[in-house]
C-alpha cells in the first residue's frame, strides 16, 4: 500500500502544546545546496502536545524523534505524545544531577536566592559553561545523532524541554556537518529568542511573603538562561575550534563521522 506524501509545513503551523516548532529546511551551503524542505524538524517537548498537535506532527511522515532531554526534565514534563510509526530516541545530553539543586532554586527560590543565582552575569556564564560542556563532552551522542541521520532515521524532529541549547546545539551540529554557512546556522538559531517560540517559564508562589514570582526583576534575572543570545552559540564554535583545531576533526576525530556517512547525510539532507 503506497504511503501518503509527508506534508512539508509551508508557512510556521500554530502548535498549542508545542513550543519552538519549526523547519530548518533552507539553509544554505557553502557549496551552494541548501536543505532539504522537509527532513530536518526542531522543537521544543512534545509532552503537552493537542490531538491537533500530533495530527500535524504525524503529517509530517517522521522516521525519528530525537529527545535530548534527561529524566528529571521528563518527570517534571512529562513523556512525548505517541506519533504513528515513528521512532523514539531518548538521548540524553545532561546529567539529570547535574545543577537539579539550581533548578530547582529557579523555579521555587525567592527573590534574595535569585540574586545569588543569577546576578551579575553568573547566569549568562552558566549558559555559556554549559554550551562548552555539551560540545566537549556528548561527542558520542552527537555522533550517533549524525551516524543514524546519514543512514535511515529522516525526516527528524529533535527536541530538548525549550528546542533552544541541546536541541538548538544537536541541529547547528547536524548543520555543520551538512556545511551549511555559520552565519545561516546563527541565525536559525537566533530565531529560539522570538516571544512565542519560548519555554513556558514556571515558578512557584511565595503566598507566605506575597512576593511576586514572576516580578520584572526576576523575569530579567530569568532571561538569560531562557534565552537564545549569539555569545552561547559562539561558545560552542570556539569550543571546536580549541579543542579540535576546526570542524573538520571536530566531525571526523570527535565524532567520528566518516567520510561516506558524511556524504549520504548530504544526500539524504540536501538539495541542489
Amino acid at each position: 500500500m503506497t504511503q501518503p506524501s509527508p506534508q512539508v509545513p509551508q508557512a510556521e503551523p500554530e502548535l498549542v502544546g508545542v513550543r519552538n516548532f519549526r523547519d530548518v529546511g533552507g539553509l544554505p551551503t557553502a557549496d551552494g545546496r541548501r536543505v532539504r524542505p522537509g527532513v530536518l524538524f526542531r522543537s521544543g517537548h512534545l509532552a503537552h502536545a493537542t490531538d491537533s498537535d500530533a495530527a500535524f506532527l504525524d503529517s509530517l511522515g517522521l522516521h525519528t524523534v530525537f529527545d535530548f532531554r534527561n529524566a528529571a526534565d521528563i518527570k517534571l514534563e512529562g513523556p512525548d505524545v505517541s506519533l504513528t510509526g515513528v521512532r523514539n530516541v531518548n538521548l540524553p545530553l545532561s546529567d539529570p544531577a547535574d545543577g537539579a539543586g539550581f533548578w530547582t532554586m529557579v523555579r521555587e527560590g525567592d527573590l534574595n536566592t535569585l540574586r545569588e543565582l543569577l546576578d551579575d552575569g553568573r547566569a549568562e556564564r552558566r549558559m555559556i559553561n554549559a554550551y562548552r560542556a555539551i560540545i566537549t563532552g556528548r561527542v558520542v551522542e552527537h555522533g550517533r545523532v549524525l551516524g543514524a541521520m546519514a543512514e535511515d532515521s529522516s525526516p527528524v524532529l529533535m527536541h530538548c524541554s525549550a528546542g533552544k541549547d541541546r536541541a538548538g546545539l544537536s541541529v547547528a551540529v547536524t548543520l555543520l556537518a551538512l556545511g551549511v554557512e555559520r552565519d545561516a546556522i546563527e541565525a536559525d538559531y537566533l530565531e529560539s529568542a522570538a516571544a512565542h517560540r519560548r519555554y513556558k517559564i514556571w515558578r512557584k508562589g511565595n503566598p507566605a511573603d506575597g512576593s511576586d514570582p514572576m516580578s520584572p526583576e526576576v523575569l530579567s534575572l530569568l532571561s538569560p538562561l531562557f534565552d537564545a543570545r549569539p555569545a552561547y552559540l559562539a561558545e560552542a564554535f570556539e569550543t571546536i575550534e580549541d579543542t579540535w583545531g576546526g570542524t573538520e576533526r571536530y566531525l571526523t576525530e570527535g565524532l567520528g563521522l566518516t567520510a561516506p556517512q558524511r556524504e549520504r547525510l548530504r544526500d539524504r539532507l540536501l538539495t541542489a
